[in-house]
């Protein structure tokens, strides 16, 4: 069923974590519903906007650190790719932020 796709530890970890995201915000709206607020995005949102902007922002930044690691190599001249963990790290801390002050 799942054959199709390169599923590594780093690309296993993300998904869990976007699907526990998601059953947590559930929760978390069910026990407290939402209510709009304006923070560094030029929008009033909610958390479900607030998440669904920071999940996007994620896959953009996995996306360019996969388009650009293997040019990482001659750039930074290192002997291999650098770790996928390092995307997953950024795209998880840019969540945050939007979550948090967006």
């Amino acid at each position: 069923m799942f054959e199709w796709m390169a599923w590594t530890l780093p690309v296993a970890v993300f998904f869990t974590s976007i699907v526990l995201m998601l059953i947590a915000m559930t929760v978390w709206e069910l026990k407290s519903p939402t209510v709009e607020r304006k923070g560094f995005l030029p929008i009033a949102t909610t958390r479900g906007d607030r998440l669904f902007i920071g999940l996007l922002g994620a896959a953009y930044v996995n996306l360019a650190f996969v388009a650009v690691s293997e040019k990482m190599i001659d750039w930074f001249s290192l002997e291999q790719e650098p770790s996928i963990w390092f995307s997953f790290v950024a795209s998880m801390a840019l969540l945050a932020l939007v979550m948090r002050k967006g």
